[in-house]
């Protein structure tokens, strides 16, 4: 399942093609447009296979998916759903009211990729890495894509055909067999992206075409698919100097060259996390290990708008995927579901940053294509989980129920209210935000504001593509419950594109509320 929200009211859904029970002209659905707010859910008309596609923002409020899988066949086929091959395909979403909203298909990718991952740029296109020519439990040489290529395509000085052909990455070559879904972090640092695949890392500079090589994780965890981990971009606040730090937890330290045959859904997972900050001397220090209170393959990380880190989602054994190991649950690759989430505080002393105080415990097994975002109410939605090859009721079945967590901050009488807010505000500019009286109180003296800009990101298959927290500069205006904050000079800082705006007073964030950050434009 992929899972991103794309306004104040509405979610994207998109799926596999598959004998879903919600349909749309005649056949099953694999795509729809969930209402925040009601709970109701209307289907979209996809056309291509969109099973294992990844998506983003552009700069100017587009929504794109990209890539996918091959024509459903076997037991289904190509009259029961009408779809086309997804490999190639780029899906649109342009800005839209729910009756209004639909995706189309017009042109094609450069080449085909399942599993690849994006990553929005400082001028508002889209970073396409990696992936794999056709659909398989584990990549190899044979169907690698080793590659880079952007949407919109574009002229770089290395490349002087615009980018005819995609680029060749020496990283994704080397980093066979695991390397799927690779982990792309946009840094705060002009033409800097960060990447990961199986268990080594580097810095890419997507202007020179320059690689640049990370440690390797420790202890030989590998953290992309099929021996999935989760990653994200730490807060980036003016405390910190907006200097990047990730962390990246979960996975397995099984082999990736040997065959499915050797491994079992029993096999451990890792509680490894590792975070770094990415500069030239905390580089050298090399990864900081901590370990999660109990081991995760296909975990889903959450960044919430306090700054902490929410880790749920996927199992305590085995690998991602499905019908490939002996011993599985079902066609389930991996057994003994995670229920209980846990939360990450990056500013916590190592060694107590991990707490699962106040937080529930699902009955509900989220496992492979299970995921996580948050919301603007605040509030975790959590859907999915289908380890096998089409909707069925088996053992770890096809699930469609979801789920709502409630953050500890959610229990404050005095949730901050945001009464007005600029819609558009350019990197650099000031924006004006007023708030609701909080409580008795006339005005915030003395009271603890903080501003933030968050992306939810796009959630699939564990990697929350483009999830970013920016804390602004702000200070109290001469009017009553008025604040002042500042955008970021950067647009490294944050991408031009879609944020939700956020106060937090004394910790506790008001409701999220969509703006554009940016002139609403690409800047190539």
């Amino acid at each position: 399942m992929q899972l991103s929200v794309i306004s104040e009211t509405y979610a994207l859904i998109i799926d596999k093609v598959e004998r879903n029970p919600l349909s749309i002209n005649g056949h099953p659905a694999w795509g729809a447009l969930y209402n925040l707010i009601t709970h109701e859910v209307r289907a979209l008309d996809l056309q291509s296979n969109s099973f294992c596609a990844a998506g983003s923002f552009l700069g100017n409020g587009t929504f794109i998916s990209v890539g996918g899988s091959s024509v459903v066949n076997g037991r289904t086929n190509r009259s029961d759903y009408g779809d086309t091959d997804g490999k190639q395909s780029i899906r649109f979403l342009e800005p839209c009211q729910d009756r209004d909203c639909s995706i189309e298909e017009f042109i094609k990718l450069q080449s085909r990729r399942w599993y690849p991952s994006l990553a929005r740029l400082a001028d508002g296109t889209v970073m396409i890495a990696g992936g794999s020519k056709n659909g398989a439990w584990i990549n190899s040489a044979a169907i690698n894509n080793p590659t880079i290529e952007y949407f919109p395509p574009k002229k770089l000085d290395f490349a002087p055909r615009s980018l005819k052909i995609p680029i060749k990455s020496p990283f994704l070559t080397r980093t066979l067999n695991s390397n799927l879904y690779p982990i792309l972090i946009t840094l705060p640092t002009d033409d800097l992206v960060f990447m990961a695949a199986n268990n080594d890392a580097m810095i890419y500079n997507w202007k020179t075409n320059e690689e640049t090589k990370l440690p390797p994780f420790p202890n030989n965890v590998r953290v992309t698919y099929p021996f999935t981990g989760s990653g994200l971009l730490l807060p980036l606040t003016p405390a910190n100097r907006y200097r990047p730090e990730v962390l990246i937890c979960g996975g397995s330290d099984l082999p990736d060259n040997v065959p499915a045959t050797k491994l079992k859904a029993s096999d451990p997972a890792s509680a490894q996390c590792v975070r770094m900050v990415l500069d030239k001397q905390e580089i050298k220090k090399g990864w900081i290990v901590e370990q999660m209170p109990s081991p995760r393959i296909m975990p889903d990380m959450v960044m919430m708008p306090d700054g902490r880190v929410l880790i749920l989602n996927g199992g305590k054994t085995g690998t991602a995927g499905y019908g490939n190991i002996p011993g599985k649950v079902g066609q389930s690759n991996s057994d003994t579901p995670s229920f209980t989430p846990v939360l990450y505080d990056p500013k916590a002393p190592l060694g107590q940053r991990f707490s699962s105080k106040g937080l529930p415990t699902s009955k509900i097994a989220r496992l492979y294509h299970s995921t996580a975002t948050m919301t603007p109410s605040g509030k975790i939605m959590i859907a999915g989980s289908n380890p096998n090859p089409d909707s069925t009721k088996i053992t770890y079945p096809t699930e469609y129920r979801v789920e709502w967590l409630s953050p500890p901050y959610l229990q404050s009488n005095n949730r901050p209210v945001i009464k007005s807010f600029p819609t558009i505000a350019d990197h650099g500019g000031f924006i004006r935000i007023y708030l609701n009286p909080i409580g008795d109180r006339r005005n915030l003296q003395g009271l603890k504001i903080e501003v933030v800009l968050m992306d939810f990101g796009y959630a699939t298959h564990s990697v929350p593509m483009n999830s970013r927290l920016v804390k602004l500069q702000n200070k109290l205006g001469v009017k009553e419950n008025e604040i002042l904050a500042q955008i970021p000079n950067s647009r490294s800082v944050y991408p031009p594109g879609y944020a939700f705006l956020h106060v937090l007073v004394d910790g506790v964030p008001s409701k999220g509320h969509r703006m554009m950050i940016g002139k609403g434009k690409l800047y190539i």
